[in-house]
């Protein structure tokens, strides 16, 4: 803070200083900062607001700090608050007086707008690849296991039998639309700010569209109080962060389960599990449920800037500083917790025999024996009682479907016939042929439908 203190006699106590500064995190915004000043300075030079000499002298000056950051060779001072005080401070170390012409129709406020942007933009792009890279992750393992039956449930009780990889690819779906919020996302981001001065606009001939065709930008904001203070391009991807990381928790809980002795539906590569540090046997699904716990810090990144935003008044407040840390944590978060479940899921082994146990326990064909009776002539509300009190009985009785007689059947319903018999795990699957159900043709359709989805966008 010393050295934007020009108004001031008295030197911030040390303790302001470590309070308010923000250069252990902002660092990463290096690359950002650079490429921004860069084209100011460029910008700064075809308006005439500074010589083409002077705008290459400082156009030097900023690649050799980059390289500086490159290579770990950049020094930074404690007296300096922020990425922008550093590199500004460094430059007119390195090329003199002329540095300090850089900040001219600029200020630190739409400067770091436009470093949040740029990396947000940035951010964006990284987890769409992600994103992909998970989804084909996803199809491979259906595709491998496209006749694996599992029990469906509601309510996490046997429901009705499916394809495994009709269950996978509901993730698929959840997938693509987390695609399509960060796809739209992207419009809010690709908004560039810098010309907007501390609050007001700047009192100088330049060339924001230059600048927005520099930075690769397709708008230039339109109001200067709204665009040093806006952070709802931030707001936005945290939001969809949280869904996808809601997403892939949902998934986490169900690897958890399949995982576990009790269910056994799918092992876990060793890669990617834990041991017990007291008990021999475990193999903890660590990945699985460090992703659900995950899930809560990205939802608080979340909350914690929309508390931050929710009382401002225009334009830029400190508090704005906030936006940063929690930000930068959900994306490294969203990030690495893609590529992790990527690798995870590359690498299960479907147990296709203890799914297919689980499937023939209980009473998972009931709906079907409801829809037989229907298709008999029966109406469904009271086929469906007949069936309930079969089920009933058939508990009572201690037996599966399979063991109950053609006699004992027509205890509860006189349409019960023979053919009855030929009612099974496949032909409950068969029948659900619809545009979304779980019938081989359909999930076929929909392996196919996912792949090309995969392809369109360049993927394997």
């Amino acid at each position: 803070m010393s050295q934007i203190r020009g108004r001031f006699k008295k030197a911030a106590d040390k303790k302001v200083d470590q309070y308010t500064a923000s250069i252990p995190y902002d660092w990463r915004l290096y690359p950002y900062d650079i490429a921004g000043s860069i084209a100011h300075a460029r910008m700064l030079a075809k308006q005439g607001i500074i010589t083409d000499k002077e705008a290459e002298t400082i156009v030097i000056g900023l690649n050799g700090i980059k390289e500086e950051f490159a290579l770990g060779q950049f020094l930074f001072k404690a007296e300096l608050e922020d990425i922008h005080m550093h590199i500004e401070a460094r430059l007119i170390e390195k090329v003199g007086e002329v540095g300090g012409k850089l900040h001219t129709a600029r200020s630190r406020n739409d400067q770091v707008a436009l470093d949040m942007r740029l990396f947000a933009r940035d951010a964006v792009a990284n987890t769409l690849v992600e994103l992909g890279g998970f989804q084909e992750a996803l199809v491979a393992l259906a595709g491998a296991n496209k006749e694996v039956i599992v029990p469906g449930y509601t309510h996490l009780q046997t429901a009705q039998p499916v394809l495994l990889a009709h269950h996978l690819l509901a993730y698929f779906e959840m997938l693509q639309r987390d695609t399509a919020r960060f796809i739209d996302c992207l419009k809010r981001v690709d908004v560039m700010p810098l010309g907007s001065g501390a609050l007001a606009g700047v009192a100088y001939d330049i060339d924001r569209e230059f600048l927005a065709k520099e930075l690769g930008f397709s708008q230039v904001s339109r109001n200067s109080l709204d665009a040093v203070s806006d952070r709802d391009f931030i707001l936005e991807y945290e939001a969809a962060a949280s869904f996808c990381m809601m997403h892939l928790s949902r998934l986490a809980e169900e690897i958890i389960l399949w995982s576990s002795a009790e269910f056994s539906f799918i092992e876990l590569d060793e890669a990617y599990s834990t041991g017990s540090s007291i008990m021999p046997q475990k193999k903890n699904p660590d990945v699985a449920e460090l992703a659900r716990g995950k899930t809560g810090r990205v939802y608080g990144n979340l909350m914690a800037l929309l508390t931050t935003m929710k009382a401002l008044p225009l334009a830029y407040n400190r508090d704005l500083q906030e936006d940063k840390e929690g930000f930068f944590d959900t994306v490294d978060t969203l990030l690495s917790t893609l590529n992790v479940f990527s690798g995870m899921v590359k690498t299960i082994k479907v147990n296709a025999e203890n799914a297919r146990a689980a499937v023939e326990k209980g009473y998972i064909l009931a709906t079907d024996l409801a829809d037989y009776l229907v298709k008999k002539g029966e109406a469904f509300r009271p086929a469906h009682e007949a069936v309930a009190k079969l089920v009933t009985y058939a508990v009572e009785q201690n037996k599966p479907f399979s063991k109950l007689t053609l006699t004992e059947y027509k205890k509860f319903s006189k349409l019960f016939e023979k053919d009855v018999f030929s009612i099974t795990v496949e032909s409950s699957i068969a029948a659900r042929d619809v545009t979304g159900g779980t019938a081989p043709r359909q999930v076929e359709k929909a392996l196919s439908s996912a792949r090309k989805t995969i392809g369109a966008r360049g993927g394997n």
